[in-house]
């Protein structure tokens, strides 16, 4: 597989479908999945009823909406504004798990009206933008658009340009309109195009810096990377548009989830030469051994890596044993973002669990640097071997709830709010894990097992509230194939 080329002069960066081929649709065993992406035989399959998706603007968005220093202007009517409150929450919940000084987020919108898709809206965008610097002195803006400013074909781009000329800051345009692609995750790699394109500086020097590309999740990497003398820099929450300068200056990138940061990893290493660390997650033991080896092997450090692996393992073994006695036999479903998922799925059954089955948002058969260890499913399905009853299933609840009706396992993990209540409301066990960092690494598993102990241990909740809820699909839908909507076969058998 061959790595995707970055163009830094392109305004916008290609979406997935094209650039690596991504897909929202399959329905099979994990191991038929792999063994379809790696042939080159994946196709997308389109479903003829979908309930909802996501939208990569609202991707792009949590990523530059925190930023400590920078504001935001989203190009759009005022209700794509709607999530400003829960980018806002997640932002001060987020600063205070950093020690950081509580502020509210800078966020902007440009108001789309009708008459605005008649007439354009260019002139509300520069408006907009100067207000948002007097406001509250950014040192940089992103500027998102939307369906609507991309449908009336705004020239967001010249604007951004004669704004940065005006302002003396970066202004910077962010193309993510969710009606391009059925990709959300597009929209990480659009934040990430507009912070490579107008933030990041070439580098005048090399430092022990090691970016980390993750969510919001708590610090696991100070003490870790300490050990090996290296200070974390996490990006791009949180960060500062100094830091953000300066990320072509670190020893390494380090990727907390593939499909959040394919872009951003490949772009640094192909631009500025930072390498990027290619490994499987470190979820698991075994996933956690080749992690860190390959992190030796970025920066040099083999034999201090080594020692690492082994006292820590030392450590976490008697334990790991106990828990694996307790969690035998045990049955559980997981929903989950990608690669983030596929991680979730090494590290359940690294703990003694019978993975059912996996509704996973999308699928990448290739990441941005066209290097196959970064398969976290391929591993995991290498590793431990193959799942059934696994659905790429674009967040249709519509399928998972079908699915948890038939499985009916003892726990599901959950990795969005939005899925998390399914379970519930049918009785099973649920768990909701925010903190991408929860499960990183040896410690990792311990911790996994047990929050996933408390959860099946106290399970009156969930089963008090499948006897008064109750749900909005009917028994002639719960009674049907759950694929009924996806257009038949989703893979080639044949291989």
């Amino acid at each position: 597989m061959s790595k995707c080329r970055v163009n830094l002069e392109a305004p916008e960066v290609p979406i997935r479908e094209v650039r690596i081929g991504s897909i929202t649709g399959f329905e099979g065993t994990a191991g038929q999945l792999v063994k379809c992406a790696k042939a080159g035989m994946l196709r997308e399959n389109s479903r003829s009823f979908s309930q909802c998706m996501g939208c990569s603007s609202g991707n792009a968005f949590c990523q530059l909406s925190m930023i400590q220093d920078a504001a935001m202007v989203n190009h759009a009517p005022v209700g794509c504004a709607g999530d400003f409150f829960t980018f806002n929450f997640v932002y001060r919940v987020g600063q205070m798990e950093r020690n950081l000084p509580p502020v509210i987020g800078r966020y902007f919108s440009t108001n789309i009206e009708e008459k605005d898709t008649i007439f354009g809206a260019v002139q509300k965008l520069e408006e907009t933008i100067r207000k948002a610097f007097d406001r509250v002195r950014p040192k940089a803006i992103f500027v998102t658009t939307s369906c609507a400013s991309g449908i009336i074909g705004d020239d967001v781009e010249s604007v951004t340009e004669k704004m940065t000329e005006e302002l003396g800051i970066p202004v910077a345009a962010c193309f993510c309109e969710g009606f391009k692609s059925k990709i959300w995750t597009t929209g990480f790699d659009s934040a990430y195009h507009a912070i490579v394109r107008k933030i990041v500086k070439p580098p005048k020097k090399k430092t022990n810096k090691i970016n980390v590309i993750n969510f919001w999740g708590s610090d696991v990497f100070s003490e870790l990377l300490g050990k090996l003398g290296y200070e974390p820099t996490y990006i791009v929450p949180f960060s500062t548009v100094a830091q953000l300068e300066q990320i072509s200056e670190a020893a390494a990138t380090i990727q907390i989830c593939p499909t959040l940061g394919s872009y951003l990893g490949a772009a640094l290493e192909q631009v500025y030469g930072v390498p990027e660390v290619k490994a499987p997650l470190a979820y698991g033991i075994a996933g956690t051994d080749a992690w860190f080896r390959e992190l030796g092997k970025v920066l040099g450090k083999e034999a201090e890596v080594e020692e690492i692996i082994s006292v820590e393992k030392a450590k976490i073994l008697p334990q790991l044993e106990e828990y694996r006695a307790k969690l035998k036999g045990k049955t559980c479903y997981v929903t989950a973002g990608a690669a983030h998922g596929h991680a979730l799925l090494a590290l359940l059954q690294e703990l003694g669990l019978k993975v059912q089955g996996a509704a996973i948002f999308h699928h990448d058969p290739v990441y941005d640097n066209g290097d196959p260890r970064s398969d976290m499913l391929e591993h995991t399905v290498n590793t431990y071997g193959d799942i059934p009853n696994y659905n790429v299933c674009n967040k249709q609840a519509f399928e998972l709830v079908n699915i948890l009706n038939r499985v009916r396992p003892d726990l599901m993990i959950a990795r969005h709010g939005g899925m998390s209540l399914w379970g519930a409301k049918l009785g099973i066990p649920t768990l909701l894990i925010g903190d991408e960092h929860l499960g990183f690494g040896y410690q990792g598993l311990l911790n996994y097992a047990e929050r996933i102990l408390e959860t099946i241990d106290n399970k009156e909740f969930v089963t008090n509230l499948a006897k008064h809820s109750t749900m909005p699909y009917t028994q002639w839908w719960l009674e049907q194939n759950p694929y009924t909507f996806l257009g038949g076969c989703a893979h080639v058998k044949s291989y």
